[in-house]
């Protein structure tokens, strides 16, 4: 390898390096703030879950509250240094892109975070609820509902990041289809199988019921139309 290839890699790997240090150190002070607001988010979650019913939530250890409280810090510090970290990361792929390109990625980074909080917002205020409620909906004078907070809010978490993620779908469309990887008539005759590859997901990702599977799976597959829709007027290439 010549010498000035050498060199242009050892500067990458060091601007990579460089890159990386400054996200884990945003990530480690971000943490012990995020760490104190930790109990209020856990509160506001359980208000929005529970609403209403007459449904006490329970811990049965005495760390359970705790370790839950870390996990919601380490979510919450990830979503509020997200923003500085999509920024370093854009700096170091910056000098490597096109004027075309980064016009692209600078659209596609925006509309990504919209529908990643989009769809953790529609699983907190409407999901989530709707799941608590028909699941209280069994019980009967002999049967109590009784709910553990552990489940509850890992269940609250989990389904939230499932839910941003998947409400990626029309954007994931749109690229492959603007990019020139497949065209608009190849997806369109697809559609069979996309439903039922969205299906298959959502079984994986959700609790096994069929209800928590039709809740990710309609909305995600109504967003994949919506992006196909959207990709309707790029031109084959």
């Amino acid at each position: 390898m010549p010498e000035d290839q050498d060199e242009s890699l050892i500067l990458h790997l060091t601007a990579l390096r460089s890159t990386l240090i400054k996200c884990f150190v945003a990530l480690g002070i971000g943490l012990i703030p995020m760490f104190f607001v930790a109990p209020f988010c856990m509160n506001w979650l359980t208000k929005i879950m529970i609403g209403n019913n007459d449904v006490s939530l329970n811990f049965f250890s005495p760390a359970e509250v705790f370790i839950l409280q870390i996990k919601i810090a380490v979510v919450l510090d990830l979503l509020i240094c997200f923003p500085y970290i999509a920024r370093q990361i854009w700096n170091f792929i910056l000098p490597a892109l096109y004027d075309n390109e980064k016009k692209f990625i600078k659209s596609i980074v925006l509309t990504s975070s919209t529908l990643f909080i989009t769809g953790v917002l529609f699983c907190i205020y409407f999901i989530l609820p709707l799941l608590i409620n028909f699941g209280i909906s069994f019980s009967t004078d002999d049967i109590k509902a009784v709910f553990g907070i552990s489940n509850i809010i890992s269940l609250a978490l989990w389904l939230s990041v499932v839910f941003g993620l998947m409400f990626q779908f029309p954007l994931i469309t749109y690229s492959l289809i603007r990019s020139g990887i497949t065209s608009y008539e190849a997806v369109k005759s697809k559609r069979p199988y996309i439903l039922v590859g969205i299906l298959i997901i959502a079984a994986l990702l959700t609790p096994p019921d069929v209800i928590s599977q039709l809740m990710l799976a309609t909305p995600t597959y109504l967003l994949f139309e919506i992006g196909l829709c959207c990709s309707r007027k790029i031109p084959s290439r």
